[in-house]
C-alpha cells in the first residue's frame, strides 16, 4: 500500500487575454497578482488571440494573448483559491458585467500543464470551491508538450510552447536544487 505524501511544489502561471488598448488594466492586474504571488519571472511573447471568437462579444476585437509565470513556487492544492482570486481581479475591472481582462491560472509540473476552470466537463476533475482542474498538455522528453483531444490551440502555439518549456526548465532546476526528485 502506498503512503500519501505532500505534493512537490509547482510553477504558477497565468494565461492572459485582453484588448490591445487595456494597458492600464493589465498594469493594475499585474500589481494585484504580484502582491499576492510575488515577482513575475517569465513573460511570453504577445500574440493575437484569433483562435476563437469566444471572448469577442464580451471583450471586443483585437484581443491579444500571452502568459506570465511567478518566481515563487506554489502547492498544487492552492490552485482553486488562486482561480477564485483571479476571477475577483477580472470582476473588479468588469464594466456592465463584461470582462476587460481574462486571467486563467494554472501550474506547470515536470510532466504537464494544468489549468484551473469554473467549467465542468468530462475530462476535468473537481478540486474545491467550484473549481475544476484540467491536464491541458503533457510533456514528452522527445516531442515537448503534446496535444490532447481537448487542448486549446493557443496553448500549442509557438509562443505558448516556448514559454512552457522555459518555465518547465526553470522549475526542474529549482526542484533539483531543493533536493526534490521526481
Amino acid at each position: 500500500m502506498g503512503a500519501a505524501v505532500a505534493p512537490k511544489k509547482v510553477k504558477l502561471f497565468c494565461g492572459v487575454i485582453s484588448s490591445d488598448g487595456e494597458r492600464e488594466i493589465k498594469r493594475k492586474s499585474f500589481e494585484a497578482l504580484k502582491g499576492r504571488f510575488g515577482e513575475i519571472d517569465l513573460t511570453s511573447d504577445d500574440m493575437p488571440f484569433d483562435f476563437s471568437d469566444y471572448y469577442n462579444i464580451e471583450m471586443g476585437d483585437n484581443l491579444e494573448r500571452f502568459w506570465i509565470s511567478f518566481e515563487r513556487l506554489i502547492s498544487p492544492a492552492d490552485i482553486a483559491g488562486i482561480k477564485i482570486f483571479t476571477n475577483s481581479i477580472e470582476n473588479g475591472f468588469a464594466v456592465n458585467n463584461k470582462r476587460r481582462i481574462n486571467i486563467d491560472p494554472g501550474y506547470i509540473t515536470p510532466s504537464n500543464v494544468i489549468l484551473a476552470t469554473t467549467k465542468d466537463y468530462s475530462h476535468r476533475i473537481y478540486l474545491s470551491k467550484g473549481i475544476y482542474g484540467e491536464v491541458t498538455t503533457i510533456y514528452n522528453k522527445k516531442t515537448g508538450f503534446t496535444k490532447l483531444p481537448w487542448s486549446y490551440p493557443d496553448y500549442l502555439s509557438r509562443p505558448a510552447t516556448d514559454f512552457f518549456l522555459k518555465a518547465r526548465t526553470e522549475l526542474v532546476k529549482r526542484l533539483k536544487k531543493s533536493r526534490y526528485l521526481f
